[in-house]
């Protein structure tokens, strides 16, 4: 188990612009090929938007997107039609597969922070594909069999437990509060990436909530 802590995140974005970015990988003008990906996931992006901040229109490709929304609420376009707002609770996945363009904001009121996290698909090509999950329940899967991968959200009490999924790989990302795991300690935007998953389980010091890939 690799525990990356929340404050050796790469930081990016541009302040002056209310825009925040904190990188788990290897990412834009950061560069580290050490850090290049953990099973699919080539990505895991803490974004911070002030209000009317946001990223303009660009392009993506042969990449699976899912984000997360922590607080606030995220205005998404993209060249197929689709327009959302997304909040928490929320499941946003945007298959970008041979092309397409979005336009992500915080066109509320109040801050916006967000997860997004980039999986490599098992194969490129294919048609564009969004979808967004309206309040997903505690431990509900979320399939991404594009990436050969599920997404598990999972809210836990405090001395509440949890088991993390039996796995090849296992990639576990504290959204809020505190979690035990193995023995170390996790607090909001800390993440472990577990290789041949077995038997372990995550146990809320406080109230906490998690996002877990479990991928072959």
């Amino acid at each position: 188990m690799d525990v990356r802590r929340a404050d050796e995140r790469y930081q990016g974005g541009d302040p002056e612009a209310g825009i925040e970015s904190r990188h788990a990988f290897s990412f834009g003008p950061h560069y580290d090929p050490d850090n290049l990906r953990f099973g699919a996931v080539i990505a895991c992006n803490e974004e911070h938007l002030a209000p009317g901040a946001g990223f303009d229109e660009h392009p993506h490709s042969h990449t699976e997107i899912v984000t997360w929304v922590v607080e606030g609420e995220l205005t998404h376009r993209d060249s197929t039609g689709h327009e959302s707002a997304v909040r928490h609770g929320d499941v946003q996945r945007l298959s970008s597969a041979d092309g397409m363009r979005h336009v992500e904001r915080n066109d509320g009121p109040d801050p916006l922070t967000f997860v997004q996290m980039w999986l490599a698909p098992l194969r490129p090509g294919g048609d564009p594909y969004y979808e967004v999950v309206h309040g997903i329940a505690d431990s509900t899967p979320y399939a991404v069999p594009e990436a050969g991968a599920m997404l598990h959200v999972r809210r836990l009490g405090a001395g509440e437990r949890t088991a993390v999924p039996d796995a090849a790989y296992a990639y576990v990302h504290v959204v809020r509060g505190d979690v035990r795991l193995d023995g170390e300690e996790l607090g909001a935007g800390d993440a472990a990436r577990i290789t041949d998953a077995k038997g372990l389980e995550a146990e809320g010091v406080t109230e906490a909530e998690l996002l877990v890939w479990e991928m072959n």
